[in-house]
């Protein structure tokens, strides 16, 4: 989802990483004192509104522009919607 918000992952941002890293998903290094943000916000130019732009900042910035995915497996999903059902019923 490009141009909502920048999207923080759990990758670790490194300088040169990227110029030798795997061709697909590529993990970053295995630390740093930044994490990657991808997919661009509404907030800034058109070129950074692309998935392979991985800009870091540091984990604790907040912002407007910034933000998270959830996501989780389908088994989680059914297990989720079983228990929740479960619940409405106790």
């Amino acid at each position: 989802m490009s141009g909502n918000v920048w999207e923080w992952v759990s990758d670790w941002w490194g300088k040169n990483y990227y110029n030798n890293s795997p061709k697909n998903n590529p993990k970053g290094p295995s630390t740093s004192y930044t994490r990657v943000n991808r997919g661009g916000s509404w907030r800034f130019y058109p070129w950074d509104l692309r998935c392979a732009d991985r800009p870091g900042y540091e984990p604790g910035l907040r912002h407007y522009y910034l933000g998270f995915r959830l996501s989780f497996s389908e088994d989680l999903l059914n297990e989720f919607l079983l228990n929740k059902r479960l619940l409405y019923y106790l």
